[in-house]
């Protein structure tokens, strides 16, 4: 089940014209990371998910290959004391693959986790600080940034903070 937002907060919406401009928000994303913080990163095929991923690890100074977690589900990154996990479930066909998987063990306070296609999961997943839905339109694309929980709200108003 994908939780509904919290709507008290409105989301942050953005117009990213080109790659760039996507690897540009995942570096402003990683300058107020927080340990414990949960991304779903939400939108179709070629939206920008792993993308925006790249720009996250890049803002965090990580200089190595970052790619798609589809084959192998996740990929950590130990980014100094700062453990990242990268889930694409893509390829989940039951959400009960999930809870089998073990995952359950990386989303906690001293990690970060961003997760690809969260609702391949359902209800074994737990509830995103952040939501993050990238669209295709004609001139680029657009993000829509949407908090769910308290922590979520904090590190979104942060991220607005950038944006002025």
């Amino acid at each position: 089940m994908i939780h509904p937002a919290d709507d008290t907060l409105p989301p942050l919406t953005l117009h990213l014209p080109d790659e760039a401009a996507t690897l540009a928000l995942g570096a402003d994303m990683a300058r107020i990371l927080a340990p414990g913080l949960v991304f779903y990163l939400d939108g179709n095929l070629g939206a920008g998910k792993t993308t925006l991923a790249r720009g996250l690890l890049r803002g965090l100074g990580y200089e190595g290959k970052v790619k798609s977690p589809t084959y192998t589900l996740v990929e950590l990154y130990a980014i100094s004391r700062l453990k990242l996990y990268h889930f694409d479930l893509y390829r989940f066909a039951d959400p009960l693959e999930w809870e089998e998987a073990g995952f359950r063990e990386y989303f906690n306070s001293d990690s970060i986790c961003l997760v690809e296609w969260p609702e391949k999961a359902g209800v074994w997943l737990p509830r995103p600080d952040v939501r993050v839905l990238l669209k295709m339109c004609e001139s680029g694309r657009a993000a829509e940034l949407m908090a769910e929980t308290e922590a979520g709200r904090q590190w979104l108003n942060q991220l607005r903070g950038t944006k002025h």
